[in-house]
């Protein structure tokens, strides 16, 4: 198994601490939120990864190299257009070749044991690949993911609003006292993905999304197994998350 890293935005979010950093680079803990996902995925015992760069791309590069002081292999792709997270990972269609992939956003933080467990539920079947979830996050700011009785994937909804969250209650798949599974942004997949990056077209957003291919292999019967992310998610989109990690190491 490979891994892809998508580390191409600004992070406009931010603020001023990207005007020369791209937000993966941001520290934690005395290091970049974008060494700390290489780290738990070396964990998982992947060795070649892949990294989707853009803004300030040279950062990224440069204090990560060919990645020999970690052990592994690390190449780059730029992605020169910002245009979404559909088209993103299509840079890593070479270096990918026949391998399945484990393909992450560079500023998701979760515990290091969470990524040899995904891909332990990818081994326990034949699936297509792996969606992690994780609850007690506004899914009108992600994705909202259906599983069934197998806890595999049925239905993914992109940031569902008020009109369509009652519409999924009167359908009964939103039910009181049930768990309300949000889109956690780590995924597995088989190289075959790039066959519905490759026929997606934008979004109402101007975007490609990543989460309109896998609801068309969802729509073409793939199994899609689902992961619940144990422990700390953390998906540092603005200066107060980050503010709110450092306190965290300060208080250990």
């Amino acid at each position: 198994m490979k891994a892809v890293i998508l580390a191409a935005g600004k992070g406009t979010r931010m603020r001023e601490l990207t005007n020369e950093l791209p937000k993966p680079m941001l520290k934690v803990q005395g290091k970049p939120i974008l060494e700390h996902i290489i780290e738990g995925i070396i964990s998982a015992g992947i060795r070649e990864i892949f990294i989707v760069t853009g803004f300030r791309a040279e950062v990224v590069e440069q204090y990560f190299g060919t990645g020999g002081k970690w052990g592994v292999r690390i190449e780059y792709g730029r992605q020169v257009v910002q245009d979404g997270t559909g088209k993103a990972p299509e840079l890593a269609r070479e270096f990918v070749g026949a391998a399945p992939f484990l393909l992450t956003y560079g500023d998701i933080l979760v515990k290091p044991e969470t990524y040899p467990r995904m891909v332990h539920r990818y081994n326990e079947d034949y699936f297509f690949g792996v969606v992690t979830v994780t609850v007690g996050e506004d899914v009108t700011k992600g994705g909202l993911a259906f599983f069934d009785e197998s806890f595999c994937l049925k239905r993914l909804v992109e940031k569902p609003g008020v009109e369509q969250l009652e519409e999924l209650r009167c359908e009964g798949l939103l039910q009181p006292g049930e768990p309300t599974w949000y889109n956690a942004g780590i995924y597995i997949f088989r190289p075959s993905l790039f066959e519905f990056t490759a026929k997606l077209e934008k979004s109402p957003r101007g975007e490609y999304e990543l989460t309109d291919a896998i609801s068309a292999l969802l729509a073409t019967h793939h199994r899609i197994a689902g992961f619940e992310i144990q422990g700390r998610w953390v998906d540092v989109r603005d200066p107060e998350v980050l503010a709110t990690l450092e306190r965290e190491s300060v208080a250990r």
